[in-house]
């Protein structure tokens, strides 16, 4: 069972709250998270890339981070553990990020892989003219399929002459090539998404649900179990919990509670306003979670609160879910959260008592 964090790349975490941990994302701080979740044996990291906040008085998401050249001076500083950078595959041309991965796997040796960001946040992209129109609510994995084609064949053949309705190839080059594969994952919660990841990645990050209720969203894995079976292909689910643990349940309780009474209404109207944009909706997609959620100010997340033992119980339970490859965890306070999880956690997780037998 894999384990890694989703790395504060934007401020202040996930959590939408004047009453949260607050903090800027800056190199140094994603670092010491990332040399943190390599000490503890940690199996990855992955950045996303925002590329327009939310506002409010705690201007979330307003500062952040490019994830490639953040992952590209991680790769630099660490030895063991994978990184994951994300593409906004509007923003980038495939041919580009085909060398930027093929330059980060060199400066890694092979640790790299990229997450393919679809788009569904259309104002990150109209602000730089480049949004193609609502259309691309409805085609966003066409696109991607395109764009995901045209990178893996630079990447296996170190050519292209693609030719697709949204990219034309003519006689593209590439090299060097990158020594061993290039991981792609994706974060699809519709069916849609789900089978483009299938078909096409290596892991689909999948949102856990509710509070305290670990395996409340069996049916998400299980989905996506579903559609790798049906691509004939290995592709399981990483599911995305958040962490908020303490000595006791209700240490960690008043700590959920205090953020939940903090929250930035003016930053959750703006995210829930731009969910609603989402021409092509599903039941299962992103934006349709968002804003049926009653307490979104962690994006409708699974969360986990509670002692360190009954974290880790939880996470257990996580795991034992069909079709789990791993778990991608957040953290209220990532350094505080990460040695946590290291000393006090996952040392009581089953699906990690293989760590011992390494040791």
């Amino acid at each position: 069972m894999d384990i890694g964090v989703f790395i504060p790349i934007n401020n202040n975490g996930w959590i939408i709250s004047a009453t949260s941990p607050q903090y800027m994302p800056s190199f140094e701080l994603n670092k010491r998270v990332v040399l943190k979740a390599e000490a503890y044996g940690l199996d990855f990291a992955l950045s996303m890339i925002k590329l327009h906040g939310f506002g409010g008085k705690t201007e979330f998401w307003d500062h952040g981070l490019e994830s490639f050249t953040l992952m590209a001076g991680l790769a630099s500083v660490t030895n063991r553990i994978r990184l994951y950078a994300s593409t906004a595959v509007l923003t980038i041309p495939p041919a580009i990020v085909a060398r930027m991965a093929s330059t980060i796997a060199d400066i890694s040796g092979g640790r790299f892989g990229v997450n393919i960001v679809s788009g569904w946040h259309k104002i990150e992209y109209s602000q730089m003219g480049l949004w193609p129109g609502d259309e691309h609510f409805g085609n966003r994995y066409d696109y991607s399929t395109e764009y995901v084609t045209v990178m893996k064949e630079l990447w296996e053949t170190g050519h292209s002459d693609f030719k697709g309705k949204y990219f034309q190839m003519d006689d593209c080059k590439l090299s060097p090539r990158p020594a061993s594969p290039v991981r792609l994952v994706a974060a699809g919660q519709s069916d849609r998404g789900m089978e483009f990841a299938a078909q096409y990645c290596d892991f689909n990050f999948c949102f856990g649900e509710g509070v305290n209720t670990p395996t409340k969203g069996a049916a998400v894995p299980a989905r996506m179990l579903a559609h790798a079976t049906k691509a004939g292909r290995d592709a399981g689910s990483y599911m995305l919990y958040m962490v908020i643990a303490d000595a006791t349940d209700a240490a960690a309780m008043a700590k959920w509670d205090r953020y939940n009474a903090g929250a930035d209404q003016d930053a959750l109207a703006h995210l829930l306003g731009k969910a609603a944009e989402d021409t092509a909706p599903s039941e299962t997609s992103m934006a349709t979670t968002i804003q049926r959620s009653a307490s979104p100010i962690n994006f409708s997340m699974g969360t986990l609160v509670g002692s360190y033992a009954r974290v880790a119980a939880m996470l257990d339970e996580v795991a034992s879910m069909p079709g789990v490859k791993g778990i991608m965890l957040t953290f209220d306070d990532f350094i505080v959260g990460m040695d946590d999880f290291g000393t006090r956690i996952q040392p009581l997780m089953r699906c990690r008592k293989h760590l011992e037998a390494a040791a």
